[in-house]
This record gives structure tokens, C-alpha cells and sequence, in this order.
């Protein structure tokens, strides 16, 4: 019997320091997300960062959190009941880090019977630090636990023009009575050496402005280029002026070099070049998080008007709703071995 798997990012149980911890040590401690030899990255992350983050992150948490939890967990709980009703196949969701763990998830699915597995990560692009870390802990989950299951995973989804239309109608409906100046495509940041080490080619990757936009295989696990190609599409179907739109990388680790430019240096420096009303869209995420609800709609819109902007929107990531709902129903629903996802 066929099943899905729906994994996303994950959150602590609670917004409090003692939950924010072993959290933040779980996300931490992944070998795909601070990719250095396993006795640094115990110095960096339990050594440093977890001496202080857990306090501030917790205080970050606060502002976001909901009534019912989490809104990255509520929303994707949302998201995966409303896929439910329109598939007639068991459906489960599961975290790659947190107590909603991918094993839950796939107990809960055998035991309604499925011996075979659509894994589905939550991310339009493809990341070590997110979309293949959620593969590699399903196939490790599936083979330790569950080694009868057969698992096949839906590929990054970024250039499908089902995603991409729904993604560009959501833009435009929020963009709706905001006479903006310019709009910023924000993604989640990752180290450049991220981007080489994904490289299969291992001499195509060299972030220089040009290998982004010429042909290879590497763009299949390329994130950078993926950001570009989501963002020149979206241009495309709203037929986006090109000196209005532009591309930056929010969130950042210190001491190494990330993907460029900075989200919040663009922050800065728009006001400083007449672009003062703003309208910012952060298509790395399906759903509202942490990253998207504080870092950008709160902490980006005051540093935006502090450095003399005037007026600035953050557009919600596609969440619940009820045509992103239908793209993934369908993908579900006509899963095909051979055509996992049509392009």
C-alpha cells in the first residue's frame, strides 16, 4: 500500500530556553548543517553557540509563537490534514528535528499498512542543510526501523510550473494595493562551500556570476541556482519589471563566507537609493517559521525603516493555502515511479 511522508524543518516544544536547547543541539550538531569534522563542530556548537542562543532564540520564539503552538508545526499540520482530505493514500507529517520525529511518522504509516513510501521534504530547493539531510534521516529511519519499506522522494520542486504558478498568483495577491518601489526575493542563507561540496562535477560550482545561469548538471543540487531560477521564473509569469526585482540571503553564521548578497545589508542600503517602499518574499519556506515571521516581517521591516524606509511588507509563504494544497494532492495523487514530478 501506498503512502507520504510530508517533512519539514521542525521546532521546539515550547519557546523557552530549557526546550530551545536540545533543539537547537539536534539542528546544530547535523553534519550537513555546520559541516565541519564532529570534535569542532562539538566546540562550536556546545562549546559556544549553546552557552548563549538557546535565550535569545527562545525570545525570538516568543514573538512568533501561537496559542496552538508553533507555527511552523501548526501550519504544517494544517497543510497535511487539508492534502488528506483530497488523497485517498495515508498521508503523515514529521520533523527532521524536534520531537516530531520522521520515525513517528513512518510507524504511524505502517501501521495503517504502507509498505511503500513517497517522501516528500518541504523545500522547494535542494540544500545539504535541508532538502538531502531530511533524505538522508528517512532512508537511515526507514532502513534501521522499517527496512520492508520501499521509499522513493519527491525531487525539488523549484521550477514545476504548478509551483511556480501558485507561487507567483500568491505574490501577486499580496502585492495587491502596495505600490512598491522594489520587491525582494529573501532565501535562507547557506555557507558557499555548501554550494561546491553539492556540486557532482566538482569544477562547475564557482559562485562567480556565470555558472548559475550556464548549463550543468550540477544545477540539479545547486541551491543557489535554484533561488535564481525560482526567481527569474516568478518574474516571468508576473511579468515583473527587471529593475524592480532583486535577489538576497538571509541568515548568516559568522567567520565564514555565505551566499551574497545580505539580506539585511540590502535592508540598509535600499532606503539609500530611493527604494523606500518595499515588499519582501522569502521562497526558500512552504510555510511561515521562525526565519520568515521574526528575522524578516518583525526584525527586517524595523531595520528597514530605521535605515529611512517608509513602508515595507512581508508576503506570507504559501502555507494553507488552498491551491498549493491542490499542486501537492495531485502530485500525491498521480505518483508514478517512473515520473515522480513532471517539469
Amino acid at each position: 500500500m501506498k503512502g507520504v511522508l510530508l517533512v519539514n524543518l521542525g521546532s521546539p516544544d515550547s519557546p523557552t530556553p530549557k526546550d530551545v536547547k536540545p533543539y537547537l543541539d539536534e539542528f546544530l550538531m547535523d553534519e550537513r548543517v555546520i559541516d565541519v569534522p564532529n570534535w569542532l563542530r562539538n566546540i562550536i556548537v556546545r562549546g559556544i553557540i549553546l552557552q548563549t542562543r538557546p535565550k535569545k532564540s527562545a525570545e525570538a520564539y516568543q514573538k512568533i509563537w501561537w496559542d496552538e503552538g508553533s507555527p511552523l508545526v501548526v501550519i504544517s499540520e494544517r497543510f497535511t490534514e487539508k492534502v488528506k482530505q483530497q488523497t485517498k493514500m495515508p498521508v503523515a507529517l514529521g520533523m527532521r528535528y524536534g520531537s516530531m520525529t520522521i520515525k513517528n511518522a513512518l510507524q504511524e504509516l505502517k501501521n495503517r499498512g504502507v509498505n511503500d513510501v513517497l517522501l516528500v521534504p518541504l523545500y522547494p530547493q535542494y540544500a545539504m542543510s535541508s532538502f538531502e539531510t531530511v533524505v538522508v534521516k528517512a532512508m537511515e529511519d526507514k532502513n534501521k526501523f522499517f527496512p520492508e519499506m520501499k521509499m522513493t522522494t519527491l525531487p525539488a520542486f523549484y521550477k514545476n510550473d504548478d509551483y511556480i504558478k501558485v507561487l507567483s498568483e500568491s505574490i501577486a495577491d499580496g502585492l495587491k494595493d502596495f505600490d512598491y518601489d522594489h520587491i525582494l526575493f529573501s532565501y535562507h542563507g547557506i555557507p558557499e562551500r555548501h554550494i561546491r561540496k553539492s556540486d557532482p562535477t566538482k569544477f562547475h560550482c564557482k559562485i562567480d556570476g556565470n555558472c548559475c545561469t550556464t548549463n550543468s548538471v550540477a544545477h540539479n543540487t545547486c541551491y543557489r541556482h535554484q533561488c535564481f531560477d525560482t526567481t527569474e521564473r516568478v518574474k516571468a509569469y508576473l511579468g515583473l519589471p527587471e529593475d524592480k526585482v532583486s535577489l538576497s540571503f538571509q541568515s548568516r553564521l559568522p567567520n565564514d563566507p555565505w551566499l551574497k548578497p545580505y539580506t539585511d545589508f540590502e535592508f540598509e542600503r535600499f532606503p539609500k537609493e530611493g527604494k523606500k517602499k518595499l515588499a519582501v518574499i522569502t521562497p526558500a519556506f512552504v510555510a511561515d517559521c521562525l526565519e520568515t515571521l521574526e528575522e524578516i516581517a518583525m526584525e527586517g521591516k524595523n531595520q528597514f525603516i530605521e535605515a529611512g524606509g517608509e513602508k515595507y511588507k512581508h508576503i506570507p509563504c504559501l502555507n494553507e493555502n488552498s491551491d498549493w494544497v491542490n499542486v501537492m494532492a495531485n502530485w500525491v495523487n498521480t505518483w508514478k515511479e517512473s515520473e515522480i514530478l513532471p517539469t
